[in-house]
């Protein structure tokens, strides 16, 4: 059971004393991923198959399981110059929103010029079921552009089949690398090694059990992975894709 921590101490603490290398994300060399999408020989594109984002921390501000009622009221408020459309939900007293990088991942996806042939699922070990069906219901209101929600984006992905993994009821579990990813393998038929996930790893280092589980046995790769301790930053999607395009270069 969790304790009733302040969350932001919890993290700022126990990152700087015991990974002081995570607060801050390393630069990396810059990688021209248009350019490699349109030169690289190799089959694998230069852009993830699958794009994986956990939910509670990452792709959001808030923890499910901290929520105490299932959200209703909306906040309305500008989409990244997209228009005006719903930034917030309250669960009770809190607002869940989205955090700016999760905004432009979606809003990037949806548009789909960038990032072609690219899909995207969930993969959250939400505690609870009650939390899952919290999730689940800001997932369908929080939009990404005006007009189209977070679940309406996912669904267009898989033609209206849910291949999202939420929670950790049987036959999902605590560890993503054991139940999430091997399922969401299973559910959309994209090999581990062409999938990119973002986790904020602050209860578990799910990105690096999910990095070190989920390999492929002919190449030896698996999933590149992003740690978000502060929630998914437009810095930390950048560092993603060239993580994945790092990956890619070194398959050839």
């Amino acid at each position: 059971m969790k304790l009733p921590i302040l969350r932001s101490a919890f993290v700022a603490t126990s990152t700087l004393l015991n990974h002081p290398s995570q607060l801050f994300v390393t630069p990396q060399r810059h990688i021209d991923i248009r350019k490699m999408a349109r030169t690289s020989s190799t089959k694998i594109q230069a852009v993830p198959e699958l794009c994986v984002f956990d939910l509670d921390a990452c792709l959001w501000d808030q923890e499910m399981f901290e929520m105490t009622a299932l959200p209703s009221k909306t906040v309305m408020g500008d989409l990244n110059g997209k228009g005006e459309g719903v930034i917030g939900v309250y669960s009770g007293r809190n607002k869940i929103s989205l955090h700016k990088g999760s905004l432009i991942a979606l809003q990037e996806h949806a548009a789909g010029d960038v990032h072609s042939g690219m899909k995207i699922a969930l993969a959250s070990s939400a505690d609870t079921p009650f939390a899952e069906q919290v999730g689940r219901a800001a997932l369908k209101m929080l939009e990404v552009v005006p007009g189209m929600t977070v679940w309406d984006l996912l669904m267009r992905d898989w033609d209206n089949v849910d291949v999202n993994q939420i929670g950790r009821q049987p036959p999902l579990s605590s560890n993503k690398a054991k139940s999430h990813f091997p399922r969401l393998k299973e559910a959309t038929g994209i090999r581990y090694d062409r999938m990119l996930f973002f986790d904020d790893c602050n209860w578990g280092d799910h990105c690096s059990m999910v990095a070190a589980a989920c390999k492929e046995d002919d190449t030896g790769m698996g999933v590149a992975t992003v740690k978000t301790p502060y929630g998914l930053g437009e810095r930390e999607w950048r560092l993603g894709l060239e993580r994945y395009a790092e990956q890619v270069a070194s398959m050839k």
